[in-house]
């Protein structure tokens, strides 16, 4: 029997690299959900179905037509600075939605695993393992903790819901249509551009190939493990060190990459300055094994060829 699987957020980063992944496995049949039309590059070895997931309904009807045994739910608003200016929106796409998935998986008793985030943290002391104490200082982080509540608390008083929850934490990759930036291609092109960037030094993150992701993630959906991961990529790295590994990884200038602090840059939402993970749940159980941030460069590069 095959496993049925179903994703939301196909358009994105994390479901382009997902619909890649799982369409390559023999025994998964895979149902790509978004709002609108596919957008993914082909249409091979999976079936697509527009979704808008801030519509209960549509929600209902999809997820009750398809049955799958499986859903993973990728599909959020992730601009930080956004959520803070358009919390409404904010809230239906990471709450509410939320809620809708969880009460269409309860009634097909369907494995539910909701992808998080490490902005559901303060930053004072990453990284962090799957126990540690959520204390979010944006609204992006508090609509994501709110949507992991849901998610947790789901069984109280209702049918039980089988779930997971994978928290990552900044997320690089290709898009197929180039339509996303990350730190790797932003400092490539302004170095080859000659253009001097500042990059600051204190913030620490665990950055997390899209792929690495998508594979944690599909982990979980395969052994159907419940209880909360950590995916992420295995370093803890400032966005200064990144720059400075891609610089020398494509023989760019060193030099026009200059040292900065948070304060240095106005940004709308505050930012927790220290997360990164502790992965070692993850690959005792699951066997995640992540790329290291170099092997990641290298992987990209290879993929813009």
């Amino acid at each position: 029997m095959k496993k049925r699987i179903l994703i939301t957020g196909a358009n994105g980063l994390l479901g382009q690299k997902l619909v890649g992944l799982l369409t390559q496995q023999t025994d998964v049949e895979l149902i790509a959900t978004a709002r609108g039309d596919n957008r993914l590059p082909f249409s091979d070895g999976y079936t697509y179905r527009s979704m808008d997931i801030t519509d209960r309904q549509q929600v209902l009807d999809v997820l009750g037509d398809v049955r799958p045994d499986v859903v993973i739910h990728g599909a959020a608003m992730t601009d930080v600075d956004k959520c803070e200016t358009q919390k409404d929106a904010c809230w239906a796409q990471n709450v509410h939605a939320v809620d809708y998935i969880i009460e269409a998986c309860q009634a097909i008793n369907a494995f539910l695993l909701h992808v998080s985030t490490d902005f559901i943290f303060d930053g004072a002391d990453g990284p962090y393992d799957e126990n540690a104490e959520a204390n979010p200082i944006s609204f992006y982080g508090w609509s994501k903790q709110a949507g992991e509540s849901a998610v947790k608390y789901s069984g109280r008083g209702h049918t039980p819901l089988r779930w997971a929850i994978a928290r990552t934490v900044l997320v690089y990759g290709i898009a197929h249509d180039m339509s996303r930036s990350n730190i790797i291609l932003w400092v490539k092109k302004s170095l080859e551009d000659g253009k001097t960037i500042k990059v600051v030094t204190d913030q620490w993150r665990s950055p997390t190939l899209a792929e690495d992701l998508a594979m944690g993630c599909y982990l979980i959906a395969d052994q159907e493990a419940e209880g909360i991961f950590n995916i992420s990529g295995k370093e803890v790295l400032t966005p200064y060190e990144m720059a400075i590994q891609t610089a020398d990884y494509f023989g760019l200038d060193k030099s026009l990459i200059t040292q900065a602090d948070s304060s240095t840059f106005t940004q709308i939402a505050r930012r927790p300055p220290r997360t990164g993970f502790i992965l070692d749940k993850a690959r005792t159980v699951l066997g995640y094994n992540p790329h290291s941030f170099a092997e990641g460069i290298a992987m990209l590069s290879e993929q813009l060829n």
